[in-house]
């Protein structure tokens, strides 16, 4: 049996700053890690994929979850609920499988001090200026939403400091390059 307990790594950014392209290149490239999935109650998008993207449910299901403690973090913004489940992080760490986490800047935070060994990957816009152009390009959020997410992306950003690694996304095959460089270093360290 592994009596070695898998790493956490938690990829977080503010909103266009590229860490779901990112993280989709890493586990392409790192089948060994586990991808956890956060839940939302925010509606599905076009593209998106129930159960890959995110576990889609509802409000009165979120709160049920938060009640039970089945969230390692979790939070309301945007005016929908996003977390990331409890049992899995356990579950895959306790085998010792090393867990990759896709979340924002505050839940990396959180993961943090609730997981003190966990790794913190932050990924950077090359400028403020660039992160808003990516987030108007994408057309994913009315125009409200666009402006919650511009004003959030400030406080993010601002907390760049508090995380282990800085990788910032001026290119994306370098980013890649730089989290994945990151991610088997720690990994080999611990073998």
């Amino acid at each position: 049996m592994n009596t070695k307990k898998g790493k956490i790594f938690v990829v977080a950014a503010p909103s266009g700053a590229g860490k779901t392209t990112i993280v989709k290149n890493i586990l392409s490239n790192l089948p060994e890690l586990a991808l956890s999935i956060s839940a939302t109650t925010r509606k599905k998008r076009e593209h998106e994929i129930n159960g890959v993207d995110y576990h889609f449910i509802s409000e009165e299901e979120f709160l049920k979850k938060i009640e039970e403690n089945g969230f390692v973090e979790w939070e309301k913004f945007y005016d929908y609920y996003y977390g990331t489940p409890k049992g899995f992080i356990e579950e895959k760490t306790k085998s010792g499988i090393s867990v990759l986490l896709e979340i924002d800047v505050k839940g990396a935070l959180n993961i943090k001090l609730i997981y003190p060994d966990a790794i913190l990957i932050y990924i950077s816009p090359p400028s403020f200026e660039v992160l808003v152009e990516r987030l108007k390009n994408r057309k994913t959020e009315d125009e409200n939403d666009l402006k919650k997410r511009i004003e959030r992306a400030k406080m993010e950003l601002s907390l760049k400091d508090k995380f282990d690694y800085l990788v910032v996304n001026k290119d994306l095959n370098t980013a890649v390059s730089e989290v994945k460089t990151i991610i088997k270093r720690i990994i080999s360290k611990e073998k």
